[in-house]
């Protein structure tokens, strides 16, 4: 089974007193990249976070939020220095006294002074980890199913390809029957016109021939290339299947039909090649997205 790297997944955890949701949004990357943003309560769980991230998400360029919700607000509410507040207002008071300026906003400027309000950021207690990590894990799981669900598609188009560049393979086979011959045919036309025939030695000609011809098979490369896939195919249905594994093998049918289209000598065949490069690029492209 392959997933796809691109997901969404929430989860939410809550008691009486505070309720935390995690959001995690995922898209491709060849690592894993990773933003956490957690409440600053939770510092100490970060580590573990991206340990589980790394083992259970394993590659995309992921951002996980931790939002949290009081039932009681008061729990969550600043603390307002007042003596602090007092000093800085009389300062500006003065300033502004001195320097003849309105004395409008200075309540507002003195509370927006450094250390004036405070919040409380409490570390948080042993049931409250339990609540994060319960949605964490809740998020990780609906993530997982919304991949699987990408990768179900994913696959789907994978494989109509692969079975695409077989069926142009058929077309191959179907269309190089006249292809020695033409080749042969042209070169003794080619020999008749320059040197005549009679000025030919027929026998290392012959051989000759048959060198040059050797090098034009391209049985092996069509061996290679339904093997490649096949085992595409198969590596699709697999229960290990993963992006990497499926681009090497991509990789290796790249390289069969490039060979295929180099050695054909034959408009009809490398007109089926192009149709092939078409339909593996597609592939190649799918493939940047399959975890």
């Amino acid at each position: 089974m392959i997933k796809s790297m691109t997901g969404y997944g929430l989860g939410a955890k809550d008691n009486q007193k505070v309720k935390y949701t995690v959001e995690i949004k995922s898209l491709n990357s060849k690592f894993l990249e990773l933003n956490l943003r957690l409440p600053k309560a939770f510092s100490d769980k970060e580590l573990t976070l991206r340990a589980e991230c790394s083992r259970l998400i394993e590659r995309g360029k992921v951002n996980i939020t931790v939002n949290v919700e009081y039932v009681d607000q008061s729990a969550a509410a600043a603390t307002i220095n007042a003596e602090l507040l007092r000093n800085y207002y009389r300062q500006l008071e003065a300033i502004a006294t001195e320097l003849g300026t309105d004395k409008g906003n200075l309540f507002e400027l003195a509370l927006n002074m450094p250390e004036v309000v405070s919040h409380n950021e409490e570390v948080a207690d042993e049931e409250e980890a339990a609540l994060l990590m319960g949605a964490f894990q809740e998020a990780v799981a609906r993530l997982d199913l919304f991949r699987k669900d990408e990768g179900e598609v994913l696959r789907q188009d994978l494989s109509s390809r692969a079975s695409e560049i077989l069926h142009l393979l058929g077309e191959v086979e179907k269309v190089e029957t006249d292809r020695i011959p033409l080749i042969r045919e042209r070169i003794n036309q080619y020999m008749d016109e320059t040197v005549g025939k009679e000025n030919v030695d027929m026998n290392r000609f012959e051989q000759e021939l048959i060198f040059y011809i050797d090098k034009l098979d391209i049985t092996e490369e069509k061996v290679r290339l339904r093997s490649h896939c096949n085992y595409f195919l198969q590596a699709l249905e697999a229960s290990d299947a993963n992006g990497k594994k499926l681009g090497f093998i991509s990789q290796e049918m790249g390289r069969e039909i490039n060979t295929l289209g180099s050695k054909a000598n034959h408009a009809g065949i490398q007109q089926v090649v192009v149709r092939m490069k078409e339909e593996l690029e597609k592939i190649k492209e799918q493939l940047l997205n399959v975890l």
